[in-house]
């Protein structure tokens, strides 16, 4: 079951990355914004998901992950879950926020 972890992120962005241009929500176009408010998650995530590896509190079944470690023996599938969640949760967000057309308050 090589790359389990992978293929369920990848079915999250297939079901929320059409929402960008279908609903025009504009969540990609607007990287910076996206980039100040994804990167600190992932790297305290990352930090916290490293710590607890190392305390031997926290594992990875390999067989179901890429195998591509990063330092602190930290998945490459799991730091791609720190972007991928939030991702799809900003879009579905802000889908919602067009449908409903509240202000996002920057406009």
């Amino acid at each position: 079951m090589r790359f389990v972890y992978l293929a369920v992120l990848l079915g999250c962005l297939a079901g929320a990355l059409w929402l960008e241009p279908a609903l025009r929500v504009n969540v990609l176009r607007r990287w910076r914004r996206l980039l100040l408010t994804i990167v600190p998650v992932m790297a305290i995530f990352a930090l916290w998901d490293i710590a607890a590896i190392a305390a031997g509190h926290w594992s990875f079944d390999p067989m179901q992950t890429t195998g591509i470690l990063l330092p602190g023996r930290l998945p490459l599938d799991e730091l791609l879950f720190f972007l991928v969640v939030p991702l799809c949760a900003i879009l579905g967000f802000e889908a919602v926020r067009a449908v409903l057309r509240l202000p996002a308050g920057d406009e």
